[in-house]
């Protein structure tokens, strides 16, 4: 769903672990790592969206997980001029996100990458907290911030050892 503006309407995911760790996936094919994301479809709320993504991209179902916490609001992003499909209608600037925490509380063998037709993501490995900011492709590197100053107050309050 792509708004009168050109943004994608989207939720991004972070995976936390009991260790404070977070799932980082390897994108299919490419040397770019991101946290799962994708699309909110048409008549899906964003936690419904949530639990799509993430039984698509990672193969993990809503028991294996439970909300830590989302964002309040929108964080959006640009996609670089030449990321832009001019030729796709409605044309797609970038990405509209709502960001939820995860806490696994699963079986790491849980984790399949290959359930959808179309994988996302070729591994994964467990990665320290601020890591993804400095990894993540540079035009997403404000909104992977924002997203994880929001939400470390729900990872310290819910899940870590006090």
């Amino acid at each position: 769903m792509i708004d009168q503006d050109g943004y994608r309407h989207n939720v991004g995911i972070i995976i936390v672990n009991k260790e404070g760790k977070l799932f980082w996936g390897k994108r299919i094919q490419q040397d770019a790592w991101q946290f799962p994301q994708g699309g909110i479809r048409e008549n899906e709320t964003p936690q419904q969206a949530v639990f799509r993504e993430l039984k698509e991209e990672v193969g993990l179902e809503p028991s294996d997980v439970r909300v830590l916490g989302r964002t309040n609001g929108w964080l959006s992003y640009d996609l670089p001029k030449h990321l832009i499909r001019h030729y796709s209608q409605p044309v797609c600037i970038g990405q509209k996100q709502i960001w939820f925490m995860l806490g696994f509380e699963g079986d790491v063998e849980r984790i399949n990458l290959g359930l959808h037709d179309s994988p996302e993501f070729e591994s994964w490995a467990w990665v320290d907290y601020w890591r993804p900011v400095q990894e993540v492709v540079s035009f997403k590197q404000a909104v992977y911030h924002q997203a994880l100053t929001d939400l470390e107050g729900a990872l310290k309050k819910f899940w870590l050892p006090r």
